[in-house]
């Protein structure tokens, strides 16, 4: 596509959502900003509280009293992991937004790894190296990845990767609906419709060491496929760009 942003000087928001990650945002945030003030002049971090029952928002809430370049912002209540992701697509300022998970899974130096794809494509969506998740997890992301595959056409090798960065002005373009695990399904679909290309490139993946994972969930995985279908048939009766 045209009138991408600069990929150089970098300016960027990153943000992660967090849902009862008191053993994990003050780190993860950590790491963010270490990299981030490496690389970039200008950007901004974005904490996304999910309606946490623990101590995260407080924690979130100190962090951005502590640096200048932290902000909080709190859904209440929790509204799944796509409302998370809503809200921090639509928090963001900077003309590229990058997201991750607030659990610590992936190393954020890696986000160098990304950033020259961006001269090429318009999205960069990493794929894990050695994912470190149960067999059954493994199994159930290669079925659901193949079968969004199938349905929209993508190709991508790990569609729920959390380590993804996009043109702000994309979120301008589209309407997201999807407020479960569907959510990365669903904005690369229609930014795919729209003519964004995407490119792949593979990060590592890492052990969660604190806090416990929500989305092998089984209602989240049923609500997922409930979805997709039905968001088939909304991005069906949307135009192409140039239609």
């Amino acid at each position: 596509m045209a009138d991408r942003p600069a990929a150089a000087p970098l300016s960027i928001t990153v943000f992660f959502p967090c849902y009862n990650e008191e053993a994990n945002v003050e780190r993860t945030t950590a790491a963010v900003l270490n990299v981030l003030r490496k690389l970039s002049d200008d950007f901004e971090v974005i904490i996304v509280n999910d309606g946490s029952k623990d101590r995260t928002g407080e924690i979130a809430d100190r962090l951005a009293c502590q640096h200048a370049e932290v902000r909080a912002v709190h859904n209440h209540p929790n509204l799944g992991y796509g409302g998370a992701l809503q809200r921090g697509f639509h928090e963001a300022t900077k003309p590229w937004v990058f997201y991750t998970d607030g659990d610590g899974q992936f190393d954020f130096s890696e986000i160098e790894k990304l950033l020259p794809l961006l001269k090429c494509y318009d999205i960069v969506s990493a794929y894990r190296l050695d994912r470190r998740d149960s067999m059954i997890r493994k199994i159930n992301a290669f079925c659901w990845t193949t079968l969004v595959n199938i349905v929209f056409w993508l190709w991508l090798r790990d569609i729920d990767c959390a380590f993804k960065i996009f043109p702000r002005k994309l979120f301008d373009e589209i309407e997201m609906k999807s407020m479960g695990a569907l959510i990365d399904a669903e904005v690369l679909a229609r930014a795919k419709r729209l003519g964004y290309s995407i490119g792949q490139i593979g990060v590592h993946h890492y052990e969660r060491t604190a806090g416990e994972q929500t989305g092998a969930n089984i209602r989240v995985i049923l609500r997922a496929f409930k979805e997709l279908f039905l968001l088939r048939k909304h991005i069906r009766r949307n135009p192409r760009r140039g239609e």
